[in-house]
């Protein structure tokens, strides 16, 4: 399908890309239109170039320094270059006919027209977005008008943001897209609205769709909202504009009344004058998106609705409103769309929405799905590239999932590799994955899993998805005859973990698991120190990962959480450091009766190994980002060391030896050089199955062990040597 994208900083184009497969709670949608949202869509185009947008937005030199620190200058600055091509998804606002439904959407038959919405869909011939983010249009509304139903329903919220009350006076401060919605709509409500805007066509618009009053610039406001109001001032002034300057605030400043309500919807510079601010006693309000709901996982992705009785307007209850007031005829937007434009000549409507000369205001894409609507949808789920031709017997890599791990450090060690080639590439982003599988030279890009495990090119598969498909996409890919790298944790269930340890004895290919700290260099000399202990040792690690909280799905119990997700590196790391077997562990986490922190996320665990040796694991998502990640100390008789953030090491022994390094080595691409050398030389990889499955279950039996605060066995026996 076609899809536009933003090719690096600033070029628009137009990509062939695989049409996405239609996941849980989600159908996939053939616009007919799609609207493109002139403020939102055109500050994602840096046409000044990268050194204005550094110069205007500084914290990109903070966010660069920190990928330094973590990853090294060389990786980052192929990132940075990186940025300079890849692809980018632009628009979240249209109108089309169901192609496809999960069985989970079933209420949305094939056929049905509607208006949908979402970060990231896109201007595409073909489109994924969730349920509840897509709304039936009446059958007298269009679906060129119904296009608008995104950018009505972000309008919408601004207004019940606003609180308006019948009979107060609004001033809308920018009549752009949003801004003039919001004028019709504010005056639904029963206000009196003046619009205000630099650009006089815009003004005589908004007075032609009903605003009371309208006013060119902005440096007659004061005097006019005085004599309007009799000398009280605006009692709500909405902020629609978008502008890199502090003058629309300080306007609305300037017009709003005592204990008036300013609510910001437009992207301006914040800056209000603290005195003036304190005297007035101003109400500053942000409308966010389309309403509840927005950025909520559960609502958008999940599928769960609100419950109307606790929240009566969420993004899907104002799309649909909006709908019904076009349907009715209260608000028009036909009189706002000043282009057209067919899809394959997106880059024109950009040109044209990026001149000021034009004096465009809404620029409307129609697809061929509004010319041909019976047209049968047939996807198309692959997309071959240009690829270097295959040479000698390197093994044929694909990649299941594209996310930053894949990103940085899996994508960029296989192609550096002389052992493999990367061939194809799979993610559910169907821009991502073109975007990837190009840059590090892949044959092909798809968004079905099948398509690489039916390839006979492919010999091994690396599994970088998220933590939840690990187990069932390695089970898949050995049955289907391929080698496996799948990312920590291998598992999340006990079942799950007997189910790969059976499918790699029967088919006798190679699987390893993503624990790359055997192999990062301080790591493996802590290991060395330990080799020369006599007896029984004490390992302590302590592990700070605040960014697993809120709603990252890294966090989210359901799915493994913190500790199966992240904490199973830890209790893979001390039985590989003692070379001895877990035997039972005792753990306690905060209290589990909060949303937030997750309880079960924050614990504290003590094993005894097989060998004496006892290991304490602190594993939280609490605390500084700023403090250590994670610090490892082991005592034996007469050794000690300490190593933190790959970057320290510091051992004691019959010698003291002290290292400190500025980029740290997290031997992920030592690993990945053993599973390929495994599979050449048609030995077993340095960490097998059972690792995998032994760090699974030691951490649902630390978690077993703080849910009913018991100590818990750890038994190992059903699992294949």
């Amino acid at each position: 399908m076609k899809q536009v994208v933003r090719r690096g900083l600033k070029e628009i184009a137009i990509e062939e890309v695989p049409d996405a497969v239609v996941p849980p709670n989600h159908v996939l949608v053939r616009p007919h239109y799609s609207l493109i949202s002139s403020g939102t869509e055109t500050a994602a185009i840096h046409s000044d170039g990268a050194l204005k947008e550094v110069v205007d937005n500084p914290s990109h030199l903070k966010t660069v320094w920190e990928a330094i620190k973590e990853h090294g200058p060389i990786r980052t600055s192929a990132e940075v270059l990186a940025k300079f091509s890849e692809l980018d998804v632009l628009g979240y606002s249209g109108a089309g006919r169901i192609a496809e439904n999960h069985p989970s959407t079933e209420d949305l038959a094939i056929g049905t027209r509607v208006a949908y919405g979402g970060e990231g869909t896109g201007h595409a011939e073909a489109l994924v977005t969730g349920r509840n983010l897509v709304a039936r249009v009446p059958d007298d509304v269009s679906l060129d008008e119904a296009c608008f139903g995104t950018l009505g329903a972000i309008a919408l919220n601004t207004v019940r943001s606003a609180n308006i009350s019948l009979g107060d006076f609004v001033a809308v401060v920018g009549l752009g897209l949003v801004g003039q919605l919001v004028a019709q709509l504010a005056r639904l409500q029963g206000a009196r609205v003046l619009g205000i805007d630099l650009v006089q066509d815009r003004v005589d618009l908004a007075r032609k769709l009903g605003t009371h009053h309208g006013l060119r610039g902005g440096s007659g406001a004061e005097k006019m909202v005085a004599e309007l109001t009799r000398g009280l001032g605006a009692d709500r002034v909405v902020i629609a504009a978008a502008a890199k300057s502090v003058a629309p605030c300080h306007q609305a400043l300037a017009i709003v009344r005592d204990r008036g309500r300013i609510v910001v919807v437009g992207a301006v510079e914040l800056s209000f004058p603290w005195e003036e601010m304190y005297l007035k006693e101003i109400e500053l309000v942000m409308s966010r998106a389309y309403g509840p709901g927005s950025y909520d996982q559960e609502y958008e992705r999940d599928g769960h609705d609100y419950p109307i009785s606790y929240v009566r307007w969420t993004e899907n209850r104002n799309i649909e409103e909006f709908l019904r007031l076009l349907c009715t005829g209260e608000v028009q937007v036909a009189p706002l769309i000043t282009h057209r434009f067919p899809l394959d000549q997106a880059p024109d409507a950009y040109r044209t929405i990026m001149d000021p000369e034009t004096k465009s205001l809404a620029v409307v894409l129609n697809y061929p799905a509004a010319d041909s609507p019976e047209l049968p949808f047939e996807p198309e789920r692959e997309i071959s590239l240009p690829a270097p031709r295959p040479t000698g017997d390197r093994i044929g890599v694909g990649l299941i999932g594209s996310g930053n791990l894949a990103r940085w450090q899996h994508l960029p060690n296989i192609k550096k590799s002389s052992s493999c080639r990367l061939v194809g590439v799979h993610s559910s982003s169907p821009v991502r994955g073109k975007s990837y599988a190009r840059r590090f030279g892949a044959a092909f890009c798809t968004t079905d899993e099948g398509r690489l495990l039916e390839h006979q090119d492919i010999q091994a598969i690396v599994i970088a998805s998220r933590n939840q498909h690990h187990a069932r996409q390695a089970l898949e890919a050995l049955r289907a005859g391929k080698h496996v790298f799948v990312e920590k944790p291998m598992a999340l269930t006990h079942e799950e973990c007997l189910q790969l340890c059976e499918a790699t004895e029967e088919t006798g290919k190679v699987l390893t698991v993503g624990f790359n700290r055997r192999f990062a260099p301080y790591y493996t000399a802590v290991k060395e120190q330990l080799a020369n202990r006599s007896g029984p040792a004490v390992i302590n690690c302590r592990v700070a990962s605040p960014g697993i909280s809120g709603d990252y799905w890294m966090a989210d119990p359901a799915i493994g959480g913190a500790i199966l997700g992240e904490a199973c590196h830890f209790v893979d790391l001390m039985y590989w450091l003692l070379e001895a077997e877990p035997e039972m562990v005792s753990a306690f986490s905060l209290p589990t009766d909060k949303k937030e922190p997750i309880g079960m996320n924050n614990l504290a665990a003590s094993f005894q190994f097989a060998d004496g040796s006892v290991g304490n694991l602190t594993y939280c998502t609490i605390g500084s980002k700023t403090s250590g990640g994670e610090r490892l100390e082991v005592f034996a008789q007469g050794l000690g060391a300490i190593t933190e953030d790959f970057k320290r090491l510091e051992t004691k022994g019959r010698s003291a030896r002290s290292a400190r390094r500025f980029w740290p080595d997290k031997g992920y691409g030592t690993q990945m050089r053993d599973f390929f050398d495994a599979i050449r030389l048609g030995r077993a990889p340095r960490v097998t199955v059972r690792d995998g499955a032994r760090a699974t279950v030691g951490c649902l039996k630390m978690l077993e062990s703080a849910n009913t605060r018991l100590p818990c066995a750890i038994d190992l026996g059903e699992f294949s040597a």
